[in-house]
C-alpha cells in the first residue's frame, strides 16, 4: 500500500458493483494481505489525494461486518464507503435513483412473543461530513436523482411487496427508502473504530416486488451500480482527507481555495517532523 496518500476503502458486494467503481480508478494495483489472503485493488482517483482501496466482499451482513473489520485493521483508512445496489421501498424512488443512507437499520433485531414480533431496532448514522459532501456533490449532477434517506439492511432479498417482511418494514422502519444486504454490517464495523467516517450509497435496481426478476434481466442492476459509483466518486472529490495532505480540510478555512488561514500568533505542528527543541513565545497569562 502507498504510504504517502490517505486511504479510503470502497466496499462492494457484487462483481458488477466492483466494476462500476473500478472504472473510475487509475494506476490500479492488487494488494494481498500477507496472512489471510484478503485482496484489494488500490488505485488513484484523479483530482484528489486519495488512495482508493477497492474490495469485493460478497453478499450478507455478517460477511460484510467481518471483512470490513479485517480491512480497517489492515489498511487503517480515513473513510469507508459501501457502494452498490438496492431495492426501493418507496413509490417515489425509482429504478436508477440513488439513495445516500443518512442512517442504516439492522432490521432483524427483535423478540417473538405471543403478541407478535417486538422490534428491537439498531441503527448506525452516517458520517455528517460525508453526507454533507454528498449533498454538495449531487447538486451539479443532472444525470442523478438522489435521495437522502435511511436504508434497511438485512440478510433477505425482498421480491414480494405483500410479504410479511415487507409489512414488517412498513410498520417498524417506515422511513427506510431502500433495502439491501450488507450496509449494516459495514456500518457497525466502522462504528466500532471510533472516528472513522462511513457512508452507504445505493443505486436502485428494482422496487423490491414481484417485478424484480424482470428489472434485473433488463439491465437495471448495472445501471444502478453505475449511478451509485458516480455519486461515491463525487463524494470523494468533495471530502478532503484530514492531516498532512495539501488539500487537508482540518482547521478553519476561509475563501475559495484549499489554503488554511488561522487567526492570531500560533505554531501549527500538524504533519511536521521535528528533530530537536522548538522555541516559542508565551504571551498573556498561562
Amino acid at each position: 500500500m502507498p504510504e504517502t496518500n490517505p486511504t479510503v476503502v470502497v466496499l462492494t458486494a457484487l462483481p458488477l458493483e466492483y466494476a462500476a467503481v473500478r472504472a473510475h480508478l487509475a494506476d490500479r494495483e492488487e494488494d494481498v494481505h500477507p496472512e489471510d489472503g484478503t485482496r484489494v485493488e488500490t488505485g488513484r482517483l484523479d483530482g484528489t489525494s486519495w488512495t482508493v482501496a477497492l474490495a469485493e466482499l460478497g453478499e450478507g451482513v455478517d460477511n460484510a461486518a467481518a471483512m470490513t473489520t479485517q480491512l480497517i485493521g489492515w489498511l487503517r483508512p480515513q473513510a469507508v464507503l459501501f457502494v452498490g445496489i438496492a431495492g426501493s421501498l418507496k413509490g417515489d424512488i425509482g429504478i436508477g435513483d440513488v439513495v445516500v443512507g443518512t442512517k442504516v437499520y439492522g432490521i432483524h433485531g427483535g423478540k417473538w412473543t405471543p403478541q407478535g414480533f417486538l422490534s428491537r431496532p439498531e441503527a448506525w448514522r452516517a458520517s455528517n461530513a460525508l453526507v454533507q459532501a454528498a449533498r454538495s456533490a449531487v447538486r451539479d449532477m443532472t444525470d442523478v436523482r438522489p435521495h437522502f434517506k435511511p436504508i434497511a439492511s438485512g440478510d433477505v432479498v425482498l421480491a414480494d411487496a405483500a410479504s410479511e417482511i415487507a409489512r414488517h418494514l412498513r410498520e417498524h422502519y417506515n422511513d427506510a427508502a431502500a433495502i439491501e444486504m450488507e450496509g449494516s454490517g459495514a456500518a457497525h464495523a466502522a462504528h466500532l473504530n471510533g472516528q472513522l467516517h462511513a457512508l452507504v450509497i445505493r443505486g436502485i435496481s428494482d422496487r423490491a416486488d414481484a417485478g424484480k426478476a424482470d428489472a434485473d434481466a433488463g439491465g437495471s442492476q448495472e445501471r444502478a451500480a453505475v449511478q451509485a459509483a458516480k455519486v461515491a466518486v463525487a463524494v470523494l472529490r468533495k471530502h478532503r482527507p484530514r492531516g498532512g495532505s495539501p488539500d487537508s480540510q482540518e482547521g478553519p478555512q476561509h475563501g475559495s481555495g484549499n489554503r488554511n488561514t488561522y487567526g492570531g500568533d500560533h505554531i501549527d505542528l500538524r504533519g511536521g517532523t521535528f528533530h530537536g527543541p522548538v522555541t516559542v513565545k508565551r504571551v498573556g497569562k498561562p
